[in-house]
């Protein structure tokens, strides 16, 4: 993805399954603003994601490929979901999300994540020199 490096993993605790193991974070305005434009669908395959915080609702403007969306309360509870987000396309706005998931397409079908699941987001600490 570029610009994003992956750092981190996204686990549903309520289904005991990886929703991503390679997962960059997006939280400042321009990461947040660029998400993963400019990435390709090779970039962006099985293990990968995208979290963006904060956020309410993501756009898929000038991307290349569809995504499933994962939006999350401030617990990490999903709030709502959204399956093979097509390009060009606005996501709906959803006030109780903190955080949204971007997710390959078919990631939600295939992992059977659904409302109410609790998803741990883990981060690991950049080494430094």
């Amino acid at each position: 993805m570029p610009g994003l490096v992956p750092h981190g993993q996204a686990f549903n605790q309520t289904r005991q399954l990886y929703l991503a193991t390679d997962l960059a974070v997006a939280q400042t305005h321009w990461s947040r603003l660029r998400g993963l434009l400019g990435a390709s669908e090779g970039d962006f395959g099985n293990g990968w994601g995208l979290w963006i915080r904060p956020c309410r609702g993501v756009h898929t403007l000038a991307m290349r490929f569809p995504i499933d969306v994962v939006y999350l309360d401030r617990v990490g509870t999903v709030v709502h979901l959204e399956h093979n987000l097509q390009p060009w396309r606005f996501s709906p706005v959803r006030m109780q999300a903190t955080s949204v998931l971007e997710l390959p397409s078919h990631t939600v079908a295939r992992t059977e994540t659904a409302l109410g699941d609790l998803i741990e987001i883990k981060m690991k600490m950049k080494e430094t020199s």
